[in-house]
């Protein structure tokens, strides 16, 4: 079965979008846990240099339109691959 390449995409997008709204609120509203989170995540010990967690419409819209594009784009690229796959005997 093959995938739609744009409707994949569309999904991939629109789930990171969720995501990121979520960790944009989670980040509105505890902003040292989600700095103490981020440091968990990607195995930083010392965090305290960054002294502000500061949400405005203007960073949340800066930060999901790349989402959205990107993930869009990757979707795309992981369904038009997964597709070129299908006609290959790859086992």
């Amino acid at each position: 079965m093959e995938l739609n390449k744009n409707k994949f995409g569309l999904a991939l997008a629109g789930t990171m979008g969720i995501a990121y709204a979520v960790c944009a609120i989670f980040v509105a509203f505890a902003p040292e846990l989600a700095l103490r989170f981020l440091g968990w995540m990607v195995h930083l010990v010392n965090l305290e240099t960054v002294t502000t967690v500061q949400i405005t419409f203007g960073s949340f819209l800066g930060g999901l339109i790349p989402i959205l594009f990107y993930s869009y784009l990757v979707g795309w690229v992981f369904s038009w691959m997964y597709n070129a796959f299908l006609g290959k005997r790859l086992a």
